[in-house]
């Protein structure tokens, strides 16, 4: 056994109940506050720890944990089962297929005929020049949009590899990442608290790691201040608590 599993097993059989009920009011408001800096969005943690118990209700009796699992048990046992199946009957439902006939062939009369001169450019023309033909008649999904308006505003032929191309995308531009927010929070939190006349904005955009207290002091501060103008939080922790 790693000496990490070791450290694990003496955790085993600890009662997490137990801990709760001998913890005093101000460790359990203690406990609260550090429930508070939870990530709702974080997927790993179970849909009940993503944010602080909000409810406000005064307990109906005490605990007792055997006891409501034998009554969750003995009321499972108790319910009904549905039939949820549905009997075969054999009957069938729906129209049977049936394929399509072969389109008969144009008449003689129906047919289009070109002049000579357009027989004789249609035979010689390359598999570029059909593409670009077929492209400008309409059947554009031979090449992307910009080819397809670079050939009908230059005149010149786009798709250069003929019929059986494949369509290039555009060339991806890399855009590069914004720099870090350079702000300093502890000191912002200062200059807003003490109602700096030279601090009217207020940018902690993409500051991630702004504990949740923080964020309310700020947020505190903001009504007796009489300066600042413009406050920014935008992909920060400020939760529902924090709104």
């Amino acid at each position: 056994m790693t000496p990490y599993r070791q450290e694990l097993e003496k955790y085993r059989d600890i009662d997490e109940d137990k801990i709760l009920q001998e913890l005093s009011p101000e460790e359990l408001a203690q406990l609260d506050a550090e429930l508070a800096e939870m990530d709702p969005e974080n997927v790993l943690l179970p849909a009940g720890l993503r944010q602080r118990d909000q409810t406000h209700k005064s307990p109906t009796g005490p605990l007792d944990r055997d006891a409501l699992l034998q009554h969750l048990e003995r009321q499972a046992l108790e319910a009904e089962e549905r039939q949820d199946l549905v009997p075969f009957t054999g009957e069938k439902k729906g129209k049977p297929f049936v394929p399509k006939a072969a389109a008969p062939a144009l008449p003689r009369e129906e047919q289009v005929t070109l002049e000579p001169e357009l027989e004789e450019a249609l035979a010689n023309a390359t598999d570029a020049e059909m593409c670009d033909i077929a492209a400008i008649l309409g059947m554009y999904t031979l090449m992307s949009n910009k080819q397809y308006y670079d050939a009908i505003c230059s005149g010149n032929i786009c798709n250069t590899e003929g019929i059986n191309s494949v369509v290039q995308p555009d060339r991806y531009r890399p855009v590069p990442d914004e720099p870090p927010n350079p702000t300093d929070v502890a000191e912002t939190l200062r200059r807003l608290q003490d109602n700096d006349p030279e601090l009217h904005e207020v940018n902690l955009n993409n500051i991630k790691d702004i504990p949740v207290p923080t964020l309310e002091a700020i947020c505190q501060a903001i009504k007796t201040n009489t300066h600042v103008r413009s406050l920014s939080l935008v992909a920060t922790r400020s939760n529902d608590l924090v709104a």
